[in-house]
């Protein structure tokens, strides 16, 4: 018997129009709560929330905007009476391979705002209910939570953050009988994904990493075990499982990994290529803008 029965709970899922929000919101449904599908979109949120079933509602609201967080919250307990859970997993990805210094200011921190801030500002707007109601909130993190950013720079100091206050939340809502979940989250098969394979050096970045640690996994993988999490009141989540024996590990493991990165010759010549690539965007953006 799971810890804390999703049935008749009400959840609210961010970033569910599709991928593993989406998947997150179905298999709560699934397991007998009631679900606020939150987007960016209002039209697209609705339409997954009819494709979920009758207890599903969608909601458009920018996550980064507190005050439409607080009236999506305020949506939901008008509609279903109250929160039980949230699942902050709204999230975007830079739009090319970059470094932190050829990436654009306003495109590193746009990333860090929604995958950072926008969990932030989520988990602001539910706390009264899930303190009141002993809920529980999981924040989405990644394996970008402990491993290296390179070329990735805004999404994982992003990653990092959410799971520091995971951490922090798990240890001050105990108290008070309610729970936080980190999500960590490795390759799955969603849009952002495979967007991020089809860029530039993407085949540079593969060949220099081990095939394993590339195997992706599908939304509903990731759905069902956020869902699981729950149940179960997990301090952390990890889809696939195996990446929690990584992660217990980063101590060792991130140094050796960090050291490798600066003596592998291809990886060396993978930098120096992603660099030139800015050097030229950079250029053609100032003689454009002459």
């Amino acid at each position: 018997m799971p810890v804390y029965s999703l049935n008749g709970k009400v959840a609210l899922v961010t970033g569910a129009a599709r991928g593993i929000g989406f998947e997150t919101a179905r298999h709560i449904h699934m397991r007998g709560g009631s679900v606020a599908v939150l987007d960016l979109d209002a039209g697209q949120a609705q339409e997954a929330a009819e494709r979920i079933g009758e207890r599903a509602i969608g909601i458009g609201a920018d996550v980064t905007d507190h005050g439409a967080m607080m009236a999506a919250v305020a949506e939901v307990v008008e509609r279903f009476g109250g929160l039980d859970v949230a699942v902050a997993n709204a999230g975007i990805a830079q739009s090319q391979v970059a470094t932190v210094r050829g990436i654009g200011t306003e495109e590193w921190e746009r990333v860090f705002e929604v995958d950072m801030l926008g969990v932030w500002r989520t988990v602001r707007a539910v706390l009264p209910q899930i303190v009141e109601r002993k809920g529980h909130i999981v924040v989405t993190g990644s394996i970008y939570s402990f491993a290296n950013g390179v070329f990735n720079s805004p999404y994982a100091v992003a990653k990092a953050g959410v799971e520091s206050l995971g951490r922090s939340l798990r240890a001050e809502l105990t108290p008070l009988g309610a729970s936080a979940s980190v999500a960590y989250w490795g390759w799955v098969d969603t849009k952002m994904v495979q967007d991020g394979m089809d860029q530039p050096h993407a085949d540079r970045l593969r060949e220099n990493t081990p095939a394993w640690l590339l195997k992706r996994i599908q939304p509903d993988e990731a759905g069902a075990a956020t869902a699981r999490g729950i149940e179960e009141r997990a301090p952390r989540i990890f889809a696939p499982r195996w990446w929690r024996y990584v992660s217990a590990l980063r101590g060792l493991i991130n140094p050796l990994l960090d050291r490798r990165l600066e003596r592998d010759p291809k990886f060396l010549e993978t930098v120096l290529a992603v660099e030139a690539d800015s050097d030229e965007e950079g250029a053609a953006a100032v003689s454009a803008a002459r």
